[in-house]
């Protein structure tokens, strides 16, 4: 069973379990201020494993599992079975830590905000995706494809003007953070991978 099924079904698991236990949500969910008050540092990756609803919880783990399998299995080919599960889950699980940390310097004096969700571990592999498969097509809603490097600057520009307005109850910044995250670490991981991602796109065509 691959890592990235794993991780589906332990984070499906605890949202579920967890959309009926208050008390774990709370002790789970992302709270910077509460963070910021008793160190209770474990939120950064906690909360990665909750979500609002099953919406939010099926949208987040149909894209890693999309996703997710492509990646795993090209750092799995490039490094070894389990140095490339290891490369895999700091892509990942550090997408969600690293993807909290601009949200918590905005809100630790916050006390009526909270977040939670995979989104930012997702956008970190979604984008680790797009720079070793930057032509490749990338579907919304099996309908409108687009290539991924194209899709990647449009969900950048999105989610950053998206940021700064705020007020839609959606973490825009831990998608953000949590892409540049994901193609950063995977470039320093894999640096020839960069002139690869240029050449790619220089000889694609959009009728070719």
């Amino acid at each position: 069973m691959s890592v990235t099924l794993i991780l589906i079904i332990i984070t499906v698991g605890i949202s579920w379990y967890a959309f009926s236990k208050h008390d774990l949500m709370e002790k789970w969910i992302f709270y910077p201020y509460t963070v910021n008050r008793d160190n209770s540092w474990y939120r950064f990756l906690t909360s990665g494993f909750l979500h609002a609803d099953f919406s939010h919880l099926f949208f987040n783990m149909f894209t890693l599992y999309f996703f997710g399998s492509n990646v795993e299995y090209t750092f799995k080919s490039g490094f070894g079975e389990v140095p490339g599960i290891l490369i895999f889950l700091l892509i990942y699980i550090g997408g969600i830590i690293v993807s909290d940390i601009p949200t918590y310097i905005k809100h630790r004096h916050d006390p009526g905000y909270r977040a939670l969700g995979a989104s930012g571990g997702v956008a970190a592999v979604v984008f680790s995706s797009i720079l070793f498969y930057p032509t490749q097509d990338i579907c919304l809603y099996a309908i409108l494809c687009i290539p991924g490097f194209i899709l990647g600057i449009l969900y950048l520009m999105y989610s950053y003007f998206s940021g700064k307005r705020m007020g839609d109850n959606i973490n825009h910044d831990a998608h953000f953070y949590g892409a540049l995250y994901g193609f950063i670490i995977s470039l320093a991981i894999v640096p020839q991978a960069g002139p690869l991602f240029i050449e790619q796109i220089a000889t694609w065509k959009l009728f070719g």
